[in-house]
Formats: structure tokens, C-alpha cells, sequence
């Protein structure tokens, strides 16, 4: 396969800016990478804020983070992956600080830089239009993509009996709802949970919730759809946080032993906390702009509430995501009622749907010659 190599990408260029398919070329894997024909990539809310800037990130850049797709070469330091393997591409850590040593590399020291800085950690970008450089290595990947080039480090190899296209959400957004319930908070059975906003972050939440053997397990969104989907997968109970205060609604039964919120507004973070038993744990999950803060009542916390935050739900991708994709095999973890698949090319109506709530989880499809 000749390099660099001529492929289809997604590029912002400003501000919140569009989404614009552009042919680019993308140089060889080096060392340590693999290059991956993409089959399917899901949207996630993280995209469209570094879009929008809440997050920064350089421009022009090529965003997507939750690619899954074929392997097509790898570099010459790489001999537990082979071409023709099926991966899933999840979020980058250095491997080198004490945290990654630890076997917490969500919780790296350099995360930031590592997902965000949208170059290798030398500077260079594999991707061009020309001669003009465009930033990618967004989480180690930059996946809005016909093709990408990841890391070793954060390719996890899945089996092939599996539909790929669906797999790529596994990465980011599934892993983080599903590992805040199961690898934070760690519910007994029994007990009980709340989600604030019930997007695929917060719908994963509620899946493993029940996967845990939660017995009460709360759905809190305004989009009535949304709701109507949380009780089908499981919750025990729907609340329209627009028509009825949450807070007094969990209060009136004693509180939830947990909840998790989604949503990225404080307001929503005080009602997730407030919502608890005397003894509760909220984790907090949602994406909010850099310098927000929240107020709490220190009362509550000091009587023995428990907020704790949570980063790619706290978990090692390549131990995770096969247990997530067990799960679903056995139907006890339906990723698929969250998924609308697009044509790659229809990128802009997939984010349109997707920030307008037509769609809980938008994957896109790239059509390339294998």
C-alpha cells in the first residue's frame, strides 16, 4: 500500500464550523501504529465541544474518537496485531506516568494533551491536504475518517463475529456509561440509581445498572422519546425534569444509593447530588466547559454523601470493552437500540440529528474499496 495515502476526512476549519468531507492524504504508520480502514464511527457529544471550542482544539482538525474498523498495516514495533484484525479505537494515555503505571490510564496525567493536543507527541500530524498540514491524532486517531492511524496503545482487538460498524460507540461513549456504573460505582444488587439525561452516555449508565441487578433505577430527560426508550431498556422509573422536580420525587422515596449525571450543567449536578440517600455516591460523568463550577449544600456532603468523577469510565479499554461486547452477545447490553447508522458522507445530518435529539448514538459508515 503506497503513502501517504489518498482517503476521505471530515475537517473543521473554524469555530463551529461544518463538518466537511475533503479528499487528504495520510502518511504511513510509524513504529508504534497501526492504519485502520474505518467501518463504522460514532458521534460523540466530545466532538462536537472541541468543535465548538468548550474543549480546545487546533484547527484545521479532523475530530472522531470512537472509530472500529479493519487493520490494513501496522508498524514495524507492533507483533500482537495483525492486518486483517478487527479493532476498536478508544482514548489515548501516555503509559508512562505514575497513574498509567498503575494500570489507571484514564485517570494520566498527561490525558489532556494526550486526546486534545490533535498531533503525535513530537508535533507532526499524519495528515495533509497538500501542502497545508491538518491536525488529526485526535484521541489517537482522528476517525471521521475513511482510514486512520492509532496507536497500539489504545487498539483493543475484538472477534470478528460481531458487527463491527456497531462496535466503534465501545470506544468513548458506551465504555463511559456503562464503566461509571460498573467499574465506579459498583452497585449491589438491590440497590438503587439515578441518570441525569439520558443520551448514549447516560442509556449505557442505565443498561449496566441494570446488568448490576439495580432494582430501582431512575431515567431523568426532557426528551419524551428518550424517556420512553429508558423504560424499555430497563428503568424502573421516567422523570421529566421540565414537569416535575426530580429532587423531591427521589426525596419522597429516600433517595437513590447512586446516581450519575450526564449532562455537563451544574444545575443538573446539584439536582444528581441532592438526589441521593444520606450515604449516596453521584459520578459525575457530563463534559462541561473548562472553569465551571458548581455549589453544594457541604452539609449534605459532610453527613456522608460522595460525589466522585469519572473519565472514559474508568477503564482499561482492552480488559472492558470485550466484557461489554460479551454482554451484548448475550443480549443483556443492546448497544444496538441506541444506534442510527448514516452514510459517512451524510455527516452534517448526523450531527444535526444528533444536537437536536432525533438520535441517541449516530455512527457513520465510510464506503471504501477494501
Amino acid at each position: 500500500m503506497g503513502h501517504p495515502l489518498n482517503i476521505r476526512a471530515a475537517v473543521v476549519r473554524e469555530t463551529g464550523g461544518d463538518f466537511r468531507v475533503e479528499d487528504l492524504q495520510l502518511g504511513a504508520p510509524r513504529a508504534d501504529e497501526l492504519l485502520v480502514r474505518i467501518a463504522g464511527v460514532g458521534v460523540c457529544h466530545t466532538d462536537l465541544i472541541c468543535r465548538d471550542q468548550v474543549y480546545p482544539v487546533p484547527f484545521p482538525v479532523v475530530l472522531g474518537h470512537e472509530g472500529a474498523g479493519v487493520v490494513e498495516a501496522v508498524g514495524e514495533a507492533v507483533d500482537d496485531i495483525a492486518v486483517g484484525d478487527h479493532v476498536v479505537l478508544s482514548f489515548n494515555a501516555c503509559g508512562a506516568c505514575l497513574n498509567c503505571l498503575r494500570g489507571m490510564p484514564s485517570r494520566c496525567l498527561g490525558i489532556f494533551e494526550a486526546n486534545f493536543a490533535c498531533r503525535r507527541c513530537d508535533g507532526s500530524s499524519a495528515l495533509a491536504h497538500g501542502a497545508e498540514i491538518i491536525n488529526g491524532h485526535f484521541f489517537a486517531q482522528s476517525s471521521f475518517a475513511t482510514h486512520a492511524i492509532a496507536r497500539r496503545a489504545n487498539a483493543v482487538r475484538i472477534a470478528a463475529d460481531v458487527p463491527l460498524a456497531l462496535m466503534g460507540p465501545l470506544g468513548c461513549g458506551i465504555q463511559t456509561g456503562a464503566g461509571a456504573v460498573l467499574n465506579n460505582l459498583r452497585p449491589g444488587a438491590g440497590s438503587s440509581l439515578a441518570v441525569f439525561g439520558c443520551g448514549a452516555v447516560g442509556l449505557a449508565a442505565l443498561m449496566a445498572a441494570r446488568v448490576a441487578g439495580c432494582t430501582g433505577i431512575v431515567a431523568i430527560d426532557p426528551n419524551p422519546a428518550r424517556r420512553e426508550l429508558a423504560l424499555e431498556l430497563g428503568a424502573t422509573r421516567a422523570i421529566d425534569p421540565l414537569a416535575d422536580d426530580p429532587v423531591a420525587l427521589l426525596q419522597a422515596t429516600g433517595g437513590t444509593d447512586f446516581s450519575v449525571e450526564c449532562t455537563g450543567i451544574p444545575a443538573v449536578l446539584r439536582q444528581a447530588v441532592d438526589g441521593l440517600n444520606v450515604t449516596g455516591t453521584c459520578a459525575v460523568v457530563g463534559a462541561a466547559p473548562l472553569g465551571s463550577e458548581v455549589m453544594l449544600d457541604m452539609n449534605s456532603l459532610m453527613f456522608g454523601r460522595t460525589v466522585r468523577g469519572v473519565v472514559e469510565g474508568d477503564a482499561v479499554p482492552a480488559a472492558f470493552i470485550p466484557v461489554l461486547i460479551e454482554l451484548y452477545r448475550q443480549g443483556r447490553f443492546p448497544i444496538d437500540r441506541l444506534v442510527r447508522f448514516y452514510p459517512f458522507e451524510d455527516i452534517q445530518r448526523a450531527i444535526d440529528d444528533a444536537e437536536q435529539g432525533r438520535v441517541v448514538k449516530a455512527v457513520l459508515v465510510p464506503e471504501v474499496d477494501s
